[in-house]
């Protein structure tokens, strides 16, 4: 890839800010113009997604609060893949402690994708189940919000609405539905 026209040539990264949940690094690169300086990227963690649907077509999300962009809204459920750990038993994982769902079975690995590639590294691992048993409350006292079975059917509508939070969410959501009708 890197012989392809456009591409940029790095020669290394510095790190300014680093701890559990974001990096920040200036990174020494070329653009293909032949301009070279330190580029600012941001380097989050690996992100997993459990995204369980039932027989009603209805996804498990949780309707929440989200102080950084002052939304309302619902979201899949996952988190923060920690090291050592596969991305599909942190979704399942925090599916349960984030809902009191337990996904059921072998998780499909639906997608992944990096949201936000021109400054940001963010990788994000989405799984669907297609069952899941309620195992009681939920035990993340920090995700707290309504825990709902939502109609695919309003994706567009709620996207529309501004009320699906996130890339991972939105992502997940729409190229679930589209690969239906693939």
């Amino acid at each position: 890839m890197a012989d392809e026209h456009g591409a940029w040539k790095t020669f290394g990264e510095r790190l300014v800010y680093d701890n559990r949940w974001v990096k920040v690094g200036l990174t020494d690169v070329e653009a293909p113009n032949g301009e070279r300086w330190d580029y600012h990227v941001v380097h989050l963690a690996r992100i997993a997604i459990a995204m369980i649907v039932n027989e009603q077509e209805e996804a498990l999300m949780l309707w929440r609060y989200r102080f950084a962009t002052e939304q309302w809204g619902y979201e899949l459920l996952g988190g923060m893949v920690d090291e050592g750990d596969d991305s599909a038993g942190t979704a399942a994982r925090e599916a349960a402690e984030e809902s009191g769902w337990q996904p059921i079975g072998e998780p499909e690995h639906l997608v992944s994708f990096e949201p936000l590639p021109g400054q940001v590294t963010a990788p994000v691992d989405v799984y669907l189940w297609r069952s899941a048993k309620h195992i009681g409350d939920p035990t993340d006292t920090e995700e707290v919000g309504r825990i709902e079975w939502v109609p695919l059917s309003r994706v567009n509508e709620l996207a529309q609405r501004q009320e699906l939070l996130g890339a991972g969410t939105l992502v997940s959501l729409l190229y679930y539905l589209n690969s239906r009708r693939v």
